[in-house]
């Protein structure tokens, strides 16, 4: 988003145009912030992985939550793919995604479906499938990797783009454009989480006995290696600017 968006200046663009600017400020904006739930709700999810078997309940609960946020962010990456790609001029403007996210992007949507999927099923059948339950593990892996490299190439920008959402943007007292439909998008898809999450809850305790730890080994090399990956595109991102 640059400082010449239509939504700056809606005086000096076309009336379309300035409508055209104002969606894909939207757009950016509403992604920001269902990264930034994401972001936390991931955080929760992992710490969870320390002491699994204590906190197995929570790690219920916040592996069914995701799938609200992640559904609404799912929205707002595939609309603005489909914009651009239909050639709209406002999202043509805005340029196209980051090139190497545009490659991992649908890789990262395809582990989040598996891990929060194969966990889902794990909900239901128990750890006695060892099949589903290695594929929670693998698409688990690949997942932390990906996000991570997702994360360093975004993050950046996310505290930007939420503070613009709080900013006056007319005239004093009035809210950006569409910021009560973003915060409830995310609410409400949060809401609906939870009833399933809640739900969901009394199958934790299938999994009282259970003595593996599901990442171990290879395991933490691999979250060794992907945390070392993130932080040296975070600091060649930095660097380059």
């Amino acid at each position: 988003m640059t400082s010449t968006d239509a939504t700056d200046t809606p005086e000096s663009a076309p009336e379309g145009g300035s409508r055209g600017g104002a969606g894909v400020a939207g757009n950016e904006r509403l992604t920001a912030l269902t990264g930034a739930v994401l972001l936390v709700l991931f955080a929760v999810e992992i710490v969870t992985l320390i002491q699994l078997r204590g906190l197995m309940p929570l790690h219920f609960f916040v592996g069914v939550l995701l799938i609200g946020p992640v559904a609404v962010k799912t929205a707002s990456t595939g609309w603005r793919f489909v914009r651009y790609y239909a050639r709209h001029p406002a999202y043509r403007r805005k340029g196209p995604p980051n090139p190497m996210m545009r490659v991992l992007s649908p890789l990262l949507l395809l582990f989040t479906v598996a891990v929060i999927g194969s966990g889902v099923a794990l909900a239901f059948t128990g750890p006695a499938p060892p099949v589903l339950l290695k594929l929670h593990v693998v698409s688990f892996l690949g997942w932390l990797a990906l996000i991570l490299v997702h994360v360093a190439v975004y993050v950046s920008r996310v505290p930007r783009l939420i503070a613009e959402d709080w900013r006056t943007r007319r005239r004093p007292g009035t809210p950006p454009e569409g910021r009560a439909a973003r915060l409830g998008a995310n609410a409400a898809a949060l809401v609906a989480a939870a009833i399933p999450a809640a739900l969901l809850l009394p199958a934790a305790t299938v999994w009282a006995g259970w003595l593996e730890q599901p990442v171990t080994g290879p395991g933490v090399v691999a979250i060794t290696l992907s945390v070392i990956l993130a932080l040296a595109l975070a600091f060649r991102r930095g660097r380059r600017r």
